[in-house]
């Protein structure tokens, strides 16, 4: 999967908790949760579509690492090439 496909994942993840917000503004190295006013229920909402549409396992010990756009971004694309991904087909 190309980090197209992964930002375009994340970004929908976002949109479905915060739809209000513009996502375009967002700045790639900001932290999501104050850009959009997001709590922590919200984030993890976050966490658990992205894991659904990619299959991608992602432990509670590096949810930080998903706190930037390109924080995000470049983690899942790793997760994906590691095979970090559950048994059941995404989409």
């Amino acid at each position: 999967m190309i980090r197209d496909e992964i930002r375009t994942t994340l970004l929908d993840a976002l949109a479905s908790v915060a739809p209000e917000a513009d996502l375009d503004t967002l700045k790639p190295e900001r932290l999501l949760r104050d850009q959009l006013d997001i709590d922590s229920f919200d984030f993890l909402n976050v966490i658990l579509r992205v894991h659904e549409k990619l299959g991608v396992d992602i432990p509670e010990a590096d949810y930080a690492k998903l706190a930037t756009l390109v924080g995000a971004v470049d983690y899942l694309e790793i997760r994906l090439k590691q095979g970090g991904g559950t048994s059941k087909a995404s989409g």
